[in-house]
């Protein structure tokens, strides 16, 4: 695959018109004789996580393709499932430009686009209409202007236009880009936001007779502490997996970097091993008693092993594949 060349033309743009630029080209060859540039024969590696038989372990994170545009073009790639999102009820333009920033030397990206997305509803129309027929995550989030008190009716909101569409659900509560979102992860604001959630659940699974799986994604810069407190909320609440980790804030593997100090959350390689550390605790305080998808700094083989062996059952990437390309859902997925 020629991605490096891609790479290099795509890195001579601004981050975000790059961004653009890539899903109008996969929107434009999806579906056509072209989308066979895309795709790549990966031998079949089926993984059973939240009661769910998933392709092969490895699937596309939130957060790259918001509003489910290019399911298909992903789905060629080889992607074991896709994750969708963050989606809000009503759309928001997100946070102002610039606000998304390459730091190659690190092989990290740090943005805070702060939810931008064209609502929920439109998010469903698209992906009613994608021949996508593996696993879908959609990813979902509150508007920034819903006061942090009332959040929970905007998860609420979500879940109910989402759960006729989705494999499962991702409650995402560890954004550092939505101001106060991130109170969300402590003590009663969720064990609340949980028992609503699991209500709602329980409702439509009885509406619907589907059952789909809520996976809550948490943040890497939590403490030991704040860490056996989730794990026992999550558990208690009978929440079906546990998305781990987010972007960073931390800054002591980029200091110095050009871009290093902007806001924002921060992924890639410099979140690698702290998310890894993670899963590792989690795993230790959870026992096997809900799944763990690991996902941050995954830009390899070997770093995909790491997530797994600190006890993920399914992996997620991102930065690791704007930097890499296509290839490496290639190489982690033969040799997993």
């Amino acid at each position: 695959m020629l991605y490096p060349l891609v790479r290099k033309a795509l890195f001579q743009l601004d981050p975000e018109r790059a961004h653009e630029l890539s899903f109008q080209q996969m929107k434009w060859i999806s579906g056509t004789p072209l989308e066979a540039c895309l795709r790549q024969t990966l031998p079949s590696k089926p993984v059973k996580c939240m009661g769910l038989t998933f392709r092969n372990p490895l699937g596309l994170a939130a957060g790259l393709d918001k509003n489910a545009e290019c399911m298909d073009a992903f789905a060629a790639m080889g992607f074991g499932f896709l994750e969708v999102g963050t989606v809000t009820p009503r759309p928001q333009a997100g946070n102002d430009k610039p606000r998304l920033f390459r730091l190659p030397a690190a092989e990290g990206i740090i943005n805070r686009m702060g939810f931008n997305n064209h609502g929920v509803e439109a998010l469903v129309e698209n992906v009613k209409r994608a021949r996508y027929n593996g696993i879908l995550g959609i990813n979902i989030g509150k508007n920034k202007d819903t006061p942090v008190e009332r959040g929970e009716e905007d998860y609420l909101v979500c879940m109910e236009k989402v759960y006729a569409h989705a494999g499962y659900i991702a409650i995402n509560i560890s954004s550092p880009n939505t101001p106060g979102l991130r109170t969300l992860q402590y003590g009663e604001a969720l064990d609340s936001l949980l028992a609503a959630i699991k209500a709602k659940q329980h409702l439509l699974h009885k509406q619907q007779d589907k059952y789909v799986p809520v996976a809550v994604k948490i943040a890497p810069d939590l403490s030991e502490e704040e860490l056996i407190q989730i794990a026992d909320s999550l558990v208690r609440h009978n929440i079906d997996g546990v998305i781990a980790t987010n972007t960073t804030l931390d800054r002591s593997l980029v200091s110095g970097l050009q871009y290093g100090d902007e806001a924002g959350g921060l992924s890639g390689r410099p979140v690698q091993s702290r998310s890894t550390e993670v899963i590792r605790r989690l795993a230790q305080e959870l026992q096997g008693r809900l799944p763990i998808i690991g996902v941050g700094g995954i830009d390899s083989l070997v770093a995909a092993r790491e997530k797994m062996a600190a006890g993920a059952t399914l992996v997620q990437i991102y930065s690791g594949f704007i930097y890499k390309g296509p290839p490496l859902i290639k190489e982690i997925v033969t040799h997993l």
